[in-house]
């Protein structure tokens, strides 16, 4: 069967376990290799003990005992480094994957990681990683020395005795053969175990996080069916890979104990014709234990290392599908504008969300986006971050293509302040900063133009938001985010329902706090039609069933008496 080559990505993994960690992965493996040793001397000295007894030699035997004492003390030693290697390698081999993975995850685009279940990276990161750590780092150690076992016993054997050493090879067959039939379907069920983790990952994550829905809707029993159904999945699965695994432990039992009274029979039988010394028939009985073993762990060892190569493969697959797309680094500054030409983009093929849009936002000039629900306004600004390329038409930066500029530069011309609001379970001051060094005055300046002024005076910078912030109500949590921002001073600022969950009060404060804000081009995404604020902006863009139906300044949007004249007396009673 011809490999499959591995690509760039699963490479670049690969690579990642042995950066730097080479002179670990030598040690473990020299001193893996030096205990081998011991082993043998052992064989050698159940035999020579045996013959000592048949000669009635008590000098050999003191000789023998001597050796021994030495012998395991410098096993001692050889186990400790061993150990000690293996456990440095595999230490460092681990957090080098994790962190390339993580690194890899975080490359993404924001609609790349969006449109993928999380539950397969937990899965990767926390089961399929448990998996790489004994199936193909441990392995690594586990099958040279089986490999190397396998070899020196059978030298051993054959220095003993040819003959018995050609029984025990054929004597072999059956448990060689079991193995080799075995091994790739005792893979095929460890991959479809990680699949099903997978899956279930997904379905525990998404309960959890409507804890607080099922609850309020009582459904506790409806959601107790569907993790009922995926814990059965996967515990099938479990079940399917120990029964398959134990109906193969039996009959390796079996064939093993076959092979070894076979050796010890034959072996007594040759020994009784004076061909060998009964201290032989024990050496032989303890090494067809070493075949025994390795034949069994050999193919299983192998076949367990080829399916944890392809956990690593398959998550070198899913952290490079969508990444973050490449392209030319620009400058963090807007000079001219923003422009859209007949833009049309939908999330589904032919159910268009915009139609034709086309706009120019220019430099430092503040614009608002009104429409009904629907209408397109969060989309247009999710384009504006680059979250989607699928779209017609076009989006330029001062003159510069969107899709051809690199995503990490376009977040420093760009902040996107969301509806959606997630705070990590740290302090107020890092869930402000990113957890990022910021000078002090920057930082005043952000959380006195947020409104988090009378919160931190109450609770303190130090304070701990909580997981997602439940320590704080939604609009402590909205002012964070509005002061996250700000903090990050990109001359874009695009608003996307940012004040929907404050108070009126304290919506109208941020709002005209951020449309004061010098040399900043603001977007904002607005429900509040607030003749106050409204009079502000440059250019109000008003959007129905995904086109732009007016645009205008405030004044003149009321004079005309369409469909933005319609919304604000609505909104306004």
């Amino acid at each position: 069967m011809k490999r499959n080559k591995r690509t760039p990505a699963a490479r670049e993994y690969f690579r990642a376990f042995y950066e730097k960690n080479h002179l670990h992965f030598a040690v473990g493996m020299t001193f893996n290799v030096l205990s081998l040793g011991v082993s043998f001397f052992v064989s050698w000295v159940l035999g020579a003990v045996m013959d000592t007894v048949t000669a009635g030699d008590l000098g050999r035997l003191k000789t023998i005992l001597l050796l021994t004492v030495g012998v395991t003390a410098l096993n001692i030693l050889l186990d400790a480094g061993y150990y000690g290697g293996r456990a440095l390698f595999i230490h460092q081999a681990l957090g080098q994957y994790k962190a390339l993975a993580f690194r890899k995850l975080s490359e993404k685009s924001i609609s790349a990681f969006s449109q993928e279940n999380t539950g397969r990276y937990l899965s990767t990161l926390t089961n399929d990683v448990t998996t790489i750590e004994t199936d193909y780092l441990q392995n690594a150690f586990d099958l040279l020395m089986q490999v190397l076992l396998f070899f020196g016993a059978l030298a051993m054997m054959c220095w003993y005795s040819p003959v018995l050493t050609l029984i025990a090879v054929v004597l072999s067959l059956p448990p060689i053969v079991l193995s080799l039939l075995t091994g790739e379907p005792m893979a095929k069920r460890a991959k479809d175990v990680s699949d099903r983790n997978e899956g279930f990952m997904a379905q525990i994550k998404d309960l959890l996080s409507g804890f607080a829905v099922i609850k309020s809707f009582k459904a506790e029993k409806e959601v107790g069916k569907l993790f009922d159904s995926a814990n059965r999945t996967v515990e099938d699965a479990k079940r399917r890979r120990r029964y398959f695994e134990g109906g193969v432990r039996c009959l390796s039992g079996t064939f093993s104990l076959i092979f070894q009274i076979g050796i010890f029979i034959i072996g007594a039988y040759l020994a009784i014709r004076g061909d060998i010394t009964s201290g032989t028939v024990i050496v032989f009985v303890n090494l067809s234990g070493y075949l025994v073993q390795s034949i069994g762990s050999i193919p299983q060892y192998w076949a367990a290392r080829k399916a944890a190569a392809g956990l690593v493969e398959k998550l070198a697959e899913v952290t490079e599908e969508n990444a973050e797309r490449s392209g030319e680094a620009i400058v963090p500054e807007l000079n001219d504008a923003i422009t859209l030409e007949n833009v049309t983009f939908g999330y589904e093929p032919e159910k268009p969300v915009l139609r034709e849009v086309s706009m120019r936002l220019e430099a430092g000039k503040k614009y608002a986006l009104v429409g009904g629900s629907g209408s397109g306004k969060s989309t247009l600004l999710n384009l504006l971050m680059g979250a989607y390329d699928g779209y017609e038409g076009s989006i330029a930066i001062d003159g510069k293509d969107l899709r051809e500029i690199n995503t990490d530069s376009l977040y420093d011309v760009m902040s996107l302040i969301g509806q959606n609001v997630f705070l990590f379970d740290g302090t107020l001051y890092q869930n402000i900063t990113m957890f990022r060094d910021f000078p002090e005055d920057r930082l005043e300046a952000a959380v006195h133009r947020s409104g988090l002024d009378g919160l931190i005076e109450e609770k303190g910078e130090h304070y701990r938001c909580g997981e997602n912030g439940c320590g704080l109500s939604g609009g402590e949590r909205q002012r964070v985010s509005i002061a996250r921002c700000l903090m990050r001073e990109t001359p874009v600022l695009l608003l996307d329902e940012a004040t929907a969950a404050l108070d009126n009060q304290t919506a109208f404060t941020v709002t005209d706090s951020i449309l004061h804000l010098d040399g900043l081009t603001r977007v904002v995404v607005t429900h509040r039609l607030e003749a106050a604020l409204l009079e502000q902006y440059d250019g109000i863009f008003v959007l129905r069933n995904g086109r732009v139906c007016e645009e205008g300044q405030f004044a003149d949007l009321m004079v005309r008496k369409e469909y933005f004249y319609s919304l604000y007396t609505v909104a306004n009673g």
